[in-house]
C-alpha cells in the first residue's frame, strides 16, 4: 500500500489549504502546471509547506481534520516546526520523481491520474494473499469478504479444485492455440454440450470471458446497416460489443418496455436487422430486466433478443439456471451470453441458444477465431460446478437466505440499498469521496467491501456495492451488519 501524507501548502494570497495525498508534491506540481487540483481560484502558484507521513488513509483523514481544526497561528507554528522534514520529503521525492518523470509527449497521463486521486475516482487495487472466500488475506490483513462475485463460494470447492488438478496431469496447462486451429479439447466440447443442456437451448460455445462472449457477439448478428436497441446501463463489454459493430446504437431508458417500443417503432424499418440487447441482472444496482416484457415487445419487430446473464446463472431459475429459466422464456430469446467466472467460480464465458447462432459464432466469432482457448484445467473446474448445480439446490438457497437477510437488515439500520432485487446489494452514498472514505473505514473494521464511483456508476451515485454470498454464515453477516452499523453512524449516513 502507498504511504500516506497530510499535508499543507501556501497559496499565493497567504492562505493555506490543508489536504492528504499519496504523492504531495507531485499534487502540488499538477496544480502549478494548470492541471489536477485547484488550490486557489485564480490557479496562482502554491508552494509545499508541510508535510507529514501518516499510516494509512484512515489516519490521514483524521488528522487532516485536526490540522483543519487548527488556528493560523497554530498551523504557522506547525510548519516551522516540521520543516526539516517538510524539506528532506521534498528534495527525496524530487529526486525520484527525476528518475521516474514521463517524456513530455506522455505528460498527460500523469496529470489524468492526479486528477482521479483529486477526484476521488483513483482506484486503488488492494492485493490477495487467499483463496476466494467469505475471509480472504488482503494486504496481509484476514478480512470478511463482501466484494466477491464468488456466489455459491464455488472458486475454493474441493471438488472443483480437485477436477482442475486432474486436467493438468492429464493436459498440461495451456491449450498452446484457437480453438479453431489445434485448441479444441474434448473437455471444450464436453463442457459446450453440458452447458447447453443444463440452459435448455440447442446448443453453446465458449469464450475466454464473458466480456468477450459480448465483444465476439455482437459484431457477428448486426453491421453498420443494422440498428442495435441497448439498455442505457448494459454492462461495459455490451456497450464496447455494440461499438464494434458499427452498427446504430439507439439507447432505451433503464428497464423502460415502453421506451423501448417507442425507440423500435421509431426507427426499426430505417435498418436491415436489428438487436435488442440487456442485461439479465444489472450488475451495479442489483435489478433485473423485465425480460417477459422486453420479448413481448421485441417479437414484433423482427428483432433479435439477446440477454447477457452473467449476474443470473447460478442465482435466478430453477437450481441457478438464469434468467430464462426465471421467466420460463426458453425458446424465446435468441441468444444468451453468460459468464463462467461469478456463481461457477472459474473463469470464462458462454453463449447459448438456436443451433445455427452458435455456428455462425464458430466462424465469425473473432474471440474464438484470434485468441487462444479457455485452459483445460479450467474447463474441468466449470464441469465440476455443473455437476454440483444438477445435484442440489442447496446452494442456491442458502445464497438467497443470505441475500434477504442481509438487505433486510441494512434497510432496517436506514441504508438506502436502492432497487436490488437479487444478492446484488448497493449502499447508496451518493459522493465518490464519502464512498471511498466508507470503504476505507469499513476496511478498518474488518470488512472488505469497495466503493463504487465514476465511471462504473453515473456521478453523483457512488456506492458501497456488497456481494452476498452463499459462503457467508449468519456469524459473518452479522459481524458485516455491525460494522455498516458503527461506520455509518461515524460518517453521518444513519442515524
Amino acid at each position: 500500500m502507498k504511504p500516506c501524507y497530510c499535508y499543507i501548502v501556501e497559496c499565493a494570497d497567504g492562505t493555506y489549504y490543508t489536504g492528504w495525498s499519496t504523492d504531495p508534491l507531485r499534487r502540488v506540481q499538477a496544480h502549478n502546471r494548470g492541471r489536477g487540483a485547484r488550490y486557489t481560484r485564480s490557479r496562482r502558484p502554491v508552494r509545499l509547506v508541510y508535510v507529514e507521513p501518516v499510516p494509512d488513509r484512515s489516519a490521514a483523514l483524521r488528522r487532516e481534520r485536526h490540522i483543519k481544526s487548527l488556528t493560523r497561528a497554530q498551523k504557522t507554528a506547525l510548519i516551522a516546526a516540521g520543516s526539516a522534514q517538510t524539506l528532506h520529503f521534498i528534495q527525496t521525492r524530487e529526486v525520484s520523481m527525476s528518475v521516474q518523470t514521463l517524456p513530455p509527449k506522455l505528460q498527460w497521463i500523469e496529470d489524468e491520474l492526479q486528477n482521479l486521486h483529486d477526484s476521488g475516482l483513483y482506484n486503488h487495487i488492494r492485493t490477495l494473499g487467499s483463496p476466494q472466500g467469505a475471509w480472504l488475506t488482503v494486504d496481509g490483513r484476514e478480512v470478511l469478504n463482501f466484494c466477491s462475485n464468488n456466489y455459491l463460494g464455488l472458486a475454493n470447492h474441493p471438488r472443483l479444485v480437485q477436477a482442475a488438478h486432474e486436467a493438468i496431469e492429464k493436459y498440461g496447462v495451456g491449450p498452446g492455440a484457437v480453438r479453431s486451429i489445434a485448441g479444441t479439447m474434448d473437455l471444450h466440447v464436453q463442457l459446450e454440450e453440458r452447458l447447453a443442456k443444463f440452459k435448455g437451448v440447442e446448443a453453446a460455445i465458449t469464450f475466454q470471458s464473458g466480456f468477450n462472449a459480448n465483444l465476439g457477439t455482437v459484431p457477428a448478428l448486426v453491421g453498420k446497416e443494422d440498428a442495435i436497441f441497448s439498455d442505457e446501463l448494459n454492462h461495459a463489454s455490451i456497450i464496447d460489443g455494440c461499438r464494434l459493430s458499427r452498427a446504430k446504437i439507439i439507447r432505451y431508458a433503464h428497464c423502460d418496455v415502453a421506451d423501448l417500443e417507442k425507440q423500435l417503432k421509431a426507427h426499426r424499418n430505417a435498418y436491415r436487422r436489428a438487436l435488442v440487447v440487456t442485461d439479465g441482472v444489472f450488475s451495479m444496482d442489483g435489478d433485473v430486466a423485465p425480460l417477459d416484457k422486453i420479448y413481448e415487445v421485441t417479437k414484433n419487430y423482427d428483432a433479435i433478443l439477446m440477454v447477457d446473464d452473467a449476474h443470473g446463472e447460478g442465482v435466478l431459475g430453477r437450481g441457478g439456471r438464469g434468467i430464462v429459466d426465471h421467466f420460463d422464456l426458453h425458446g424465446k430469446v435468441d441468444v444468451e451470453v453468460g459468464t463462467l467466472s461469478k456463481a461457477f467460480g472459474v473463469v470464462g464465458g458462454v453463449v447459448a441458444g438456436n443451433g445455427r447462432i452458435v455456428e455462425w459464432l464458430r466462424q465469425r466469432g473473432r474471440p474464438f477465431l484470434f485468441s487462444s482457448a479457455m485452459t483445460v484445467p479450467d474447463t474441468a473446474a466449470c464441469l465440476a460446478a455443473i455437476d454440483l448445480l444438477e445435484e442440489s439446490t442447496e446452494l442456491v438457497d442458502k445464497l438467497w437466505e443470505n441475500a434477504r437477510y442481509f438487505k433486510q437488515e441494512m434497510q432496517t439500520l436506514g441504508f438506502d440499498t436502492g432497487m436490488s432485487e437479487t444478492p446484488i446489494t448497493p449502499v447508496m452514498l451518493g459522493e465518490a469521496k464519502t464512498a471511498q472514505e466508507f470503504s476505507r473505514a469499513l476496511f478498518e473494521a474488518g470488512v472488505f467491501a469497495m466503493a463504487i464511483g465514476y465511471p462504473t456508476v453515473p456521478r453523483g451515485k457512488a456506492r458501497i456495492r456488497v456481494m452476498i454470498s452463499a459462503a457467508h454464515s449468519q456469524d459473518d453477516l452479522d459481524k458485516g451488519l455491525e460494522a455498516f452499523a458503527t461506520v455509518g453512524k461515524h460518517l453521518g449516513v444513519i442515524a
